[in-house]
């Protein structure tokens, strides 16, 4: 009956930016970009990895992030290949590791951000 997650729906502060750390860094090929008319959305962008489907969609006047913990989605996983070439690419292209890679025994596992600091973890198996 349900076959899989479609998508995961991201709110970015500045969309243009999303879309060239998603499509530059990580290889996300851009699928459907549209602006709409239905306040307070303006714009939807559908962003596709391996299958994995991103939708960004920009609101009027956005509200960053709260630092506090909070019920909610609280960050989506990234598979490497190999956590060491991907971690040294990252630092490449700028991108901080939040949190460095530790071996959870069969996986290896770290995190960083992306452009508005929502997490992303980088999950060896």
């Amino acid at each position: 009956m349900f076959k899989k997650i479609d998508h995961v729906e991201i709110t970015p502060s500045d969309m243009d930016r999303t879309i060239r750390f998603y499509t530059e860094i990580f290889g996300f090929a851009l699928k459907m970009r549209k602006k709409v008319d239905s306040p307070p959305l303006e714009e939807v962008c559908f962003l596709e990895l391996g299958g994995t489907v991103l939708e960004l969609v920009s609101v009027k006047n956005p509200v960053p992030p709260s630092k506090v913990p909070q019920v909610g989605y609280r960050m989506m996983a990234i598979e490497v290949e190999d956590m060491d070439k991907a971690v040294e690419y990252l630092k490449s292209k700028g991108v901080e590791i939040s949190t460095p890679p530790v071996s959870l025994g069969p996986s290896k596992r770290g995190e960083i951000k992306d452009p508005d600091g929502l997490l992303i973890e980088l999950r060896q198996w």
